[in-house]
């Protein structure tokens, strides 16, 4: 059943007081924080929003679009061929998929592993082109989740080097799925503080440094802690009737 918090966007207009309560937020957040909210980047993710409904958003004035799967994420950019949308792929790539990804993606959000790594770089370095790339870290312990080890994230840039098609920009993360604010709050501190520890050692490893984290329940957090791209979906577009589930492992 849908979640009448976020109710769904079906008009030019609803899409433009979805945006603009979401700005509000992340500003408000921002400036709790002693920080520039032009800091932060507000990335709408449009998973499982037919086609249709994104053109709305894009009429509103999104220029950006988030897409956990590789196939939908391929399907929607070319529905949407004719229309500015740049694309950032956030869930988890198989190898498979790294042709799908070189060819329409701007930005990957979730590199966690050199073989993904090494497909990607591959199929860019064929088509000519580069991509920004995001390093994903596990800072919620989960198991059924992606994501490297904070431990082994300094370890993993040293490879990426070689991959010169691959722009580092940062990490990304999933908070853990809680209702209790200080536990998520750490999942978030931890990235920030895994960020700092690799600037420490070798900030070129990491490029600007950017942290990707912040969801539609949880962005005012990741914002006082240091996110400077929010990931949200529901609270621009409407809750989503497919579960998380069905985008994040078991």
């Amino acid at each position: 059943m849908a979640d009448s918090t976020f109710p769904t966007a079906t008009t030019v207009d609803d899409f433009h007081r979805n945006l603009a309560a979401v700005t509000a937020r992340l500003e408000g957040a921002a400036r709790r924080a002693g920080r520039d909210p032009a800091q932060i980047r507000l990335l709408p993710v449009s998973k499982t929003v037919p086609a249709e409904r994104v053109r709305l958003a894009l009429a509103a004035g999104c220029t950006w679009l988030g897409e956990n799967k590789v196939q939908e994420a391929k399907r929607k950019a070319a529905e949407l061929a004719d229309t500015p949308a740049r694309w950032s792929v956030i869930g988890h790539l198989q190898t498979n998929k790294a042709k799908d990804v070189a060819a329409f993606a701007d930005e990957f959000q979730a590199l966690d592993n050199v073989r993904a790594a090494a497909a990607l770089d591959r199929r860019l370095q064929e088509q000519g082109r580069a991509i920004d790339v995001l390093v994903q870290v596990n800072t919620s312990d989960e198991d059924q989740k992606y994501g490297l080890e904070p431990d082994h994230v300094l370890g993993f840039l040293r490879e990426l080097p070689q991959y010169s098609s691959l722009r580092v920009r940062g990490l990304m993360t999933l908070a853990v799925w809680s209702r209790d604010t200080d536990h998520v709050r750490a999942c978030f501190r931890r990235l920030r503080e895994v960020r700092d520890r690799i600037r420490d050692v070798d900030s070129d490893l990491i490029g600007p440094g950017e942290l990707s984290m912040g969801m539609s329940g949880d962005y005012e957090v990741a914002i006082e802690e240091g996110s400077t791209c929010v990931r949200v979906g529901q609270a621009i577009f409407g809750a989503r009737a497919t579960p998380d589930s069905h985008y994040w492992p078991e």
